[in-house]
């Protein structure tokens, strides 16, 4: 039985090989930030599965195995999520209804915060969450597959309730019908 390769030399190696994995997941994702994400998690995953290699065995040819399976999970996850939003597009409109009461009694803070995102998740957050544009037809609009979209609409409602939850602080928590922080910044 040959001993496991030492954690910092293969680090280093990964580390040395950076812009070769990046390209080969970005050839396969055909999205540098995609390629980012799922060469950060390979490396986590690699970094954490690394004392499975042995003395002798090809760490850039293990790592492309891992990539590889990286990049399977991530399409995986991506028909998930397609099919997901998918079902939720055609889902019946009236099952959610606008109440344009309610719109106009949402804290005002929250549109100012979009200013704060991303101008893509501002964007998308604003044709689906206040114009009501399906995630398919803002995907189109903006020239992105509804998988990208879900993904982006995601990350943006994320970003927007950490923001909100820095800015506004307690009423985040206990809702924003009589929203004060625009008067006490």
């Amino acid at each position: 039985m040959t001993a496991p390769l030492d954690s910092d030399a293969v680090a280093h190696v990964l580390v040395a090989n950076h812009r070769r994995f990046l390209d080969f997941v970005e050839r396969r994702t055909g999205s540098r930030a995609d390629a980012e994400d799922v060469l950060q998690g390979a490396f986590v995953r690699a970094l954490e599965k690394g004392n499975e290699l042995r003395n002798g065995e090809s760490v850039v040819a293990w790592f492309y195995r891992v990539l590889r399976n990286a990049l399977i999970d991530r399409q995986r996850a991506d028909a998930v999520r397609g099919r997901a939003l998918e079902s939720q597009a055609s889902g019946d409109p009236d099952d959610v209804e606008d109440d344009p009461e309610l719109r106009a009694e949402a804290c005002r803070c929250v549109l100012d915060l979009l200013s704060t995102l991303k101008p893509e998740y501002a964007d998308l957050l604003r044709r689906v969450e206040l114009d009501g544009e399906s995630v398919s037809g803002a995907a189109a609009a903006v020239g992105v597959t509804a998988g990208n979209a879900g993904v982006r609409l995601h990350r943006a409602r994320k970003a927007l309730a950490r923001e909100v939850e820095r800015t506004c602080r307690t009423c985040a928590t206990h809702g924003c019908l009589d929203c004060t922080c625009a008067n006490d910044a």
